[in-house]
C-alpha cells in the first residue's frame, strides 16, 4: 500500500485492511464494492499512487473511461512509474471515442519533458550537485594542502551537473503553476465558441480524454485538446487530474 496520510478517520492498520478489502472485492469481481472502498481510503487521506492506480483499474473494469483515466492520471502524477500503470492508460485511452490527430506532435515540449522524469529526483539532483560543488569550492580554499586540481575538477563536474538539474526543476515548477490538465468525464461534451449555452457549437469530446485548462468563467471553462483546439465547455464535464 502507499505511504498514508497522518491525518483521516482510520488508522494506519484500519486504512491497510479498507485496502485489502478492497482488493478482495475486486478479486471477486465485485467492482462497486472495491470502488467504494478505494474512496473511502482517499476521502479518509489514505490515498497515494497505488490506491489510485486501484481505483482507475476498478473503473476501468466498470467501463467508467473517464474516471478511469482521472485516477490513473493522477496516480501518475503523484509518483506511480509502474508498468502496469502505462498499460492501463494505454488500454483506456485505446477505447476512447476520440482519437484526436496531432496529439503527440503538438503536445508542449515543457510538459511532456516535465511528465517524463520525477520532480522530486530533479531537485534533489540539483541540491546535491550544487551543495558539493561550492562544499567542495569552498574546501579547496580552507584547505590548501588539499589536492587542488583534483578538488577543482570534481567540483567543476558537480557544478556542471546542477545546471540543466536547475533548468530541468524550473521547467517542474511551471509546468505545476501554469499548465493545469484535466479529463474529459461526460459521455459527450459540447465545445463552444462563448461561454454561455447558446454559443455557437464548435465540437464534441467524449469522456476520457485529457485537455488542458485556460481560463474559468462561470459554470464554463476553456479547455485546449492535444491537438491545439480549443472552445468552451461546462466545468462539470471535467475533472482536474
Amino acid at each position: 500500500m502507499s505511504d498514508a496520510a497522518t491525518q483521516g478517520y482510520y488508522t494506519a492498520e484500519e486504512a491497510e485492511a479498507v485496502f485489502q478489502q478492497a482488493n478482495d472485492a475486486y478479486g471477486r469481481e465485485d467492482y462497486a464494492t472495491a470502488q467504494a472502498h478505494y474512496e473511502k481510503l482517499i476521502a479518509h487521506g489514505f490515498g497515494g499512487p497505488d490506491v489510485l492506480y486501484n481505483l482507475g483499474t476498478t473503473h476501468l473494469a466498470r467501463g467508467d473511461l473517464g474516471r478511469a483515466v482521472l485516477a490513473l492520471e493522477q496516480a501518475r502524477k503523484q509518483g506511480g512509474r509502474a508498468a502496469d500503470l502505462e498499460a492501463n492508460l494505454a488500454l483506456a485511452r485505446a477505447r476512447q471515442v476520440d482519437k484526436v490527430v496531432g496529439a503527440a506532435a503538438d503536445e508542449a515540449f515543457l510538459p511532456r519533458l516535465a511528465a517524463a522524469t520525477d520532480g522530486a529526483a530533479v531537485a534533489w539532483v540539483f541540491f546535491v550537485a550544487w551543495l558539493v560543488g561550492f562544499a567542495l569550492l569552498l574546501f579547496r580554499r580552507v584547505f590548501p594542502s588539499l589536492r587542488r586540481t583534483a578538488v577543482a575538477v570534481v567540483a567543476g563536474l558537480c557544478l556542471t551537473a546542477a545546471v540543466p538539474a536547475a533548468m530541468l526543476l524550473a521547467a517542474h515548477i511551471w509546468v505545476h503553476q501554469n499548465v493545469h490538465e484535466a479529463v474529459v468525464l461526460s459521455p459527450t461534451l459540447v465545445a463552444r465558441e462563448l461561454p454561455r449555452s447558446e454559443g455557437r457549437s464548435l465540437f464534441e469530446v467524449h469522456a476520457g480524454l485529457k485537455v488542458q485548462l485556460l481560463e474559468e468563467t462561470g459554470k464554463y471553462v476553456r479547455i485546449r485538446l492535444p491537438n491545439g483546439l480549443e472552445g468552451w465547455a461546462e466545468r462539470d464535464g471535467v475533472a482536474e487530474i
